[in-house]
Parts: structure tokens; sequence; C-alpha cells
């Protein structure tokens, strides 16, 4: 297939650009586009859950897994560039429940925001990553010291830099920090203006698949994989939209548990649905997609999103103490097996 051919890997950065500006995903840091697309509605009945969600997301895996059929209810889809505006729809009631990694809702439970997670995943962070250029002398973290490095500003990436460069023996201080959406650090590091970008997939597969640059770090054993459906607690205070949350974070397990079995299929779906090629879709898949496990909403998550929390708390990037148990609602947990529990394979 065309995708496959060798002249994928010497696209210039601006090629690359168009398709990864829609793919600030769930871990994305701030946007200017803080406000929703509408994308459609499926379902029918008298209730309708307003569901926020990101390119290649929830809406997609759901179709993929053939789980939005026989809806006796109401899905109405708006789609944001990243996590920290959908969570800002959430506290705004625009939105009843939304999809994002593990950081942002530190940051909006940080600003005081209405906002409940609800449901919980996780993967491996191996596709969570501090990337450097094909030429660079940097072999471990520990030299990242007094050097440049891209990252979103409230991603899973920014907490993955901070914990990555503490087990290296470095401060937050010790290097150079530049806040870059994913579209502009990759330009910045593509053309040497950083010597490192802290990332997640499929940013990491894309570097990896065009030969653009090379791991130093992972997240592994680093950052806990987790990522989360976020609630309005005004929707919850309605039994008619809790009976309905309940139904759809059921389908959202089981589409997420059918990606692990058909990677392929989904790879091809999700290049469709963002414009990557196939072949860096598939090994984002492979790398990160394809591990997700559904988890319960439990006291060792809470405890981890808490180190999270207090380590923004500490660098004043959150401007007082949160309390992250006051965020979370364990009521649809069913028989899920716990937070700690090992990604799949």
């Amino acid at each position: 297939m065309h995708h496959r051919h060798r002249h994928r890997q010497v696209l210039a950065p601006a090629a690359l650009l168009a398709s990864l500006a829609l793919l600030l995903t769930a871990c994305g840091g701030n946007s200017s586009a803080s406000t929703g697309t509408g994308t459609g509605t499926d379902g029918s009945g008298a209730v309708t859950l307003n569901v926020g969600d990101q390119k290649g997301g929830s809406e997609a895996i759901l179709r993929a897994a053939g789980e939005l059929k026989n809806l006796d209810y109401r899905i109405k889809w708006s789609t944001f560039t990243s996590g920290p505006p959908l969570l800002e729809a959430v506290n705004a009631k625009a939105v009843d429940i939304g999809g994002v990694g593990n950081t942002p809702p530190v940051f909006a439970a940080g600003a005081g925001s209405a906002i409940t997670v609800v449901a919980a995943w996780h993967g491996t962070s191996k596709g969570d990553t501090i990337l450097v250029p094909n030429g660079s002398k940097l072999t471990r973290p520990a030299q990242l010291k007094g050097k440049s490095i891209a990252v979103a500003q409230g991603s899973s990436a920014h907490y993955q830099l901070v914990a990555n460069l503490k087990a290296a023996g470095l401060s937050f201080d010790d290097v150079k920090v530049k806040y870059l959406q994913p579209a502009d650090a990759l330009a910045a590091f593509t053309s040497g203006k950083v010597d490192a970008w802290a990332v997640w997939d499929p940013y990491t597969s894309q570097v990896l698949q065009t030969k653009r640059g090379r791991v130093l770090t992972t997240g592994d054993g680093i950052t806990n994989g987790l990522s989360f459906q976020v609630a309005a607690p005004s929707a919850l205070k309605d039994p008619k939209k809790t009976a309905v949350i309940k139904d759809y974070l059921a389908r959202l397990r089981r589409a997420t548990a059918w990606v692990h079995g058909h990677q392929e299929e989904w790879a091809k779906v999700w290049a469709k649905d963002t414009g990557l090629p196939y072949d860096v879709a598939l090994a984002s898949v492979k790398r990160t997609h394809s591990t997700r496990v559904g988890v319960a909403v439990d006291k060792p998550l809470v405890a981890s999103e808490q180190q999270i929390a207090d380590t923004f708390t500490e660098l004043k990037l959150i401007p007082r103490k949160v309390d992250f148990g006051d965020f979370v609602d364990s009521r649809f947990n069913g028989d899920l097996p716990p937070s700690t529990t090992p990604a799949r394979s």
C-alpha cells in the first residue's frame, strides 16, 4: 500500500504538521482552541449524553468495535483539541463526560474545577518518552542538565519529564524548559532548536517511524500509565444521566478490550480518523493503545494522582494543595480489577 513507501520517511516537518496538528491527544496540554466542535449524534431516546472527545478517541473506538448500536439514549459528540479545554467544558456543564490522560484532571482540580473522575484504564507508559535527535550525543537522562527540552504545559509529558529528571538526580530547574504544543515542538525538534522533546504516542511513533530521532528514556516504571473518563458532578446528580453514564462506560470498556485483539483493524480506523500514516498508527496502537485495561477508581489510583498533584504544587505550577480524593467517584467500579493491575503485553 502507498502509505508503506519509503517517501513517507522524508516528509518535511511541515507536511507532518498537517496531520499532527489534529492530534493534541488526551494527554495534551493547554490549547487556544477551548471550544468543542459538534460531530453528530448517535442513538435515540429521551436522554442525551453530551460526550467530550478527541480525534481518534472514544467515538472512533466505540464505532469500530460496534458498540454504538442499540443505544436507547442519544450521544451528542463534541471534539476537543486536548484534555484541558475538554475539562473546561465539563466544568461549564457543556459536556457530561469525556476522556483525558493522567495529568489534565490534576490541573483542573488545582483550578477548583467541578470535575469527577468516574472511570480509569491502565496501560504501559512505553509511548511516553523523552526523544533526542539522531545526531545527539546524549545517552542517558542525567546528561539533560543545562539542555533545552520541549514539552506541552499541563500534559502527561510535563509530569513524565519532571519524574524522569528526578529519577536521574536532576531538578526541573536544571533544564531549560520550552513550553510548546506538539505541532510546534515537532518543528523545533526536527530543526534542532531544542535538545530533547518530552511527548507521548502517537508523536513518539511518528518520530521513530520516520527515523527523525531516538528514545532517551520512557515513562515505563516512572509514570502511572492511567487515563480517565471525567464527568460533570451535575450529571452525576441526575439519576437518568447516571444510568446512561454507567452503560456508556461499560461500552467503552468493551471497546477498549476489543482493540487488543483487533490491532490492525483499529489502526486503519485510527489512521483514517486522524490523518496519520497507517504504519505510525499501527506502531502507536501496538506500543500504547492495545495495552489498556479497564481498572477501578481506587485508593492506589488516588494516591498515584495525589503524587502528581503534590509535585506540581511544589513547583508552584498549581497554586494550592489539591486533595485528589475529592475529585473521584468509585460507584462505577463494579467488579473491575485494582488500578495497579499490569497493562496488557
